[in-house]
């Protein structure tokens, strides 16, 4: 009896040590069905995750905290400029996984390009991006992008494209950080030729003598508008619209996109199609956000920019040609430029005042052509 009795018992304890330590998880198998239902045995089981996985879900985890980065543009969205700002803001917030949000603020509300770059290279940390014109840096220390909006220095866009493929094309994003003056470019665009709109009806060069033109304040510009025989007034690109309503200036230069998007045909309604510059532009990040991110952000940002630059390739001219289009035909005063070598010649001056000590540099450019 006494050994029937230990039997029992023993048999007990062990039913009991095996409920203890869980032995029944087969009958159950909660194990099995986790990875559906739950998500830490999720990572216990990496082998069984890891094909199901895509690059935009794995770069929270690695790109790192998360960050707000203000974008300034001048003009609308709807420009082929802001399509563009738009186009790299989605690539962002796609391939960091929501880790990183471009706050893109547009229609001239930071104020001009110089205001802009005035307050990102100030420091303080309110702006962090913007989309700027090449010529904007040429007071800023950018003497090899100033070569970039030089005068009939491209003869297409294909020839434009080129140059941003080249190997020159990262040495003139990062001269200003080399410089030290606090920004460094991080991609390539256009917005389309550059062409003089204005109040008065003109049909050619020489009715350009005599009128008030806006610039920016830079030498490429005042030089420009001084060997057409006008007279260089400066205006922010914001109140360029009352400039001409109130007859300050009798007429400005924008590309054809840019020109219907701010409304300049309603008081400038003649634009003659001399493409005397490219519209040549660079997105810029201030130094300090830049060494704030973690390596895999800043990787983030270069291929988010390589695929803006590629949108804004496939669209501009496109886009371009459907604006023109709409100019004319709501009656708006186009006139065709059958031939450029006048403007050409006027502008010679200009063009070797500004390629002193780069003589070598821009001839590479031009070489660029095809």
């Amino acid at each position: 009896m006494t050994k029937k009795v230990l039997s029992v018992l023993l048999g007990l304890a062990m039913v009991a040590s095996m409920t203890a330590c869980g032995l029944q998880a087969p009958e159950q198998t909660p194990a099995a069905e986790a990875p559906a239902t739950t998500e830490a045995p999720a990572a216990e089981t990496p082998a069984a995750e890891a094909p199901a996985e895509t690059p935009e879900a794995e770069a929270p985890a690695a790109a790192g905290p998360e960050v707000t980065l203000v974008y300034a543009e001048v003009n609308p969205l709807d420009t082929i400029v802001g399509q563009m700002a738009t186009k790299f803001a989605e690539e962002v917030e796609a391939k960091s996984g929501g880790t990183i949000k471009i706050d893109i603020q547009a229609g001239g509300v930071l104020g001009s390009e110089n205001d802009v770059l005035d307050t990102m290279l100030g420091g303080g940390g309110t702006i962090q991006m913007s989309r700027i014109s090449a010529f904007a840096l040429t007071s800023y220390g950018g003497e090899k992008s100033m070569l970039l909006s030089l005068p009939y220095t491209f003869v297409n866009r294909e020839h434009f494209w080129a140059f941003a493929d080249s190997d020159l094309a990262d040495e003139f994003l990062l001269e200003p950080h080399e410089n030290g003056s606090g920004v460094r470019g991080l991609f390539y665009g256009e917005e389309g030729f550059r062409h003089f709109f204005t109040k008065n009806e003109i049909s050619g060069m020489e009715d350009l003598a005599g009128m008030k033109l806006r610039v920016s304040n830079d030498p490429v510009m005042n030089g420009l508008v001084e060997s057409l025989g006008a007279n260089p007034v400066v205006v922010s690109f914001g109140e360029l619209y009352s400039a001409l309503q109130t007859g300050v200036a009798d007429g400005a230069e924008q590309p054809i996109a840019n020109y219907k998007s701010n409304a300049f045909p309603e008081v400038a309604p003649n634009m003659i199609l001399d493409g005397h510059t490219l519209g040549a532009i660079q997105v810029i990040i201030t130094d300090e956000a830049w060494d704030s991110l973690t390596a895999d952000q800043q990787n983030i940002l270069m291929e988010a920019g390589k695929v803006a630059s590629e949108f804004n390739r496939q669209i501009s001219e496109e886009a371009e040609n459907k604006v023109l289009e709409e100019l004319k035909a709501d009656g708006i005063n186009i006139v065709p430029v059958d031939d450029v070598t006048p403007w050409q010649e006027a502008v010679k001056g200009v063009i070797a005042d500004n390629t002193k000590g780069q003589e070598d540099l821009y001839q590479k450019i031009l070489d660029l052509a095809k």
